[in-house]
């Protein structure tokens, strides 16, 4: 199995456990209940570079990054470099994340919050919504049509933005026909964890026009910035290089300033290559 079956697996057996500690019902009550929202999507729309600054411990495929990691001390050093939103992962065994991390972060700034984690049963929508997220991320690639359908429609249904994580043609096809309005392209392959900062945008051609695209992962430098300006993609997920860095505030600050014209041709000219155009 891959590492990415492992984590499925995983999930699917952790979402068995937990319906035995808080029924969905439940779940679905708070969910109701619910008030305060912040608008994810809506964030990412304003003009410029907008930076979704993750916390993140862990991953599968670098071990420990911040095992120590603060996620108040965090979320408002993020919040000071004039990140749009944050993204917290919540898997356990895998990222060493937790609910309590995105509870956490969220009350300590006024920023929108992704849950960051592997949906896969309606049970964990209706646990995202009543945790205090602000949106939630869906893996094309992880579930079938009729799951995927119905998951993006019972989060939109509840008030949270769905950010839709794509990879390859196939993915995009498959977000495009349900609708995604927030599209992710993850640089990283999920089947072998390869990394491509170019990927996304040789991508972005396959998403539907009106779609806002995020560029995930990989992003680890002004370069990579500028790179991925060039392809069009203004919006970008950034976890492991913020984490790692000693002044994640001045870092943001840098790469929230930049525009087009900081923009660095490299991927351009490989996606006019790729496109036989170059």
């Amino acid at each position: 199995m891959s590492i990415l079956d492992n984590i499925v697996e995983e999930k699917r057996s952790a979402v068995s456990r937990a319906q035995h500690e808080v029924p969905q019902a439940d779940l679905e009550k708070m969910s109701a209940a619910r008030k305060e929202w912040r608008g994810f999507a809506a964030a990412l729309e304003h003009p410029g570079v907008r930076l979704i600054a993750e916390i993140k411990r862990a991953s599968p495929s670098r071990g420990d990054i911040k095992p120590d990691l603060d996620p108040v001390e965090t979320a408002r050093a993020y919040a000071a470099g004039g990140a749009a939103a944050l993204s917290v992962l919540t898997d356990k065994p895998f990222f060493k994340g937790s609910a309590e991390d995105l509870k956490q972060a969220r009350k300590a700034t006024c920023l929108p919050v992704l849950r960051k984690d592997f949906i896969v049963t309606p049970y964990q929508v209706y646990e995202t919504c009543a945790m205090g997220a602000d949106a939630m991320l869906l893996i094309v690639r992880i579930l079938d049509d009729e799951t995927l359908c119905t998951l993006h429609k019972l989060a939109l249904g509840l008030g949270l933005d769905v950010l839709t994580e794509v990879y390859d043609e196939q993915d995009a096809g498959r977000a495009n026909r349900i609708g995604a309005s927030l599209v992710g392209i993850n640089n990283r392959n999920l089947a072998d964890f390869q990394t491509d900062v170019c990927h996304a945008g040789r991508m972005a051609s396959r998403l539907s026009p009106d779609v806002s695209l995020v560029a995930l992962s990989g992003i680890s430098s002004a370069d990579d910035i500028r790179r991925t300006l060039a392809s069009g993609i203004r919006r970008f997920l950034v976890g492991e290089a913020l984490v790692r860095d000693a002044d994640p505030v001045a870092l943001i600050r840098q790469w929230v300033s930049f525009s087009a014209d900081t923009a660095y041709g490299g991927c351009a000219r490989e996606i006019e290559a790729a496109d036989g155009c170059g």
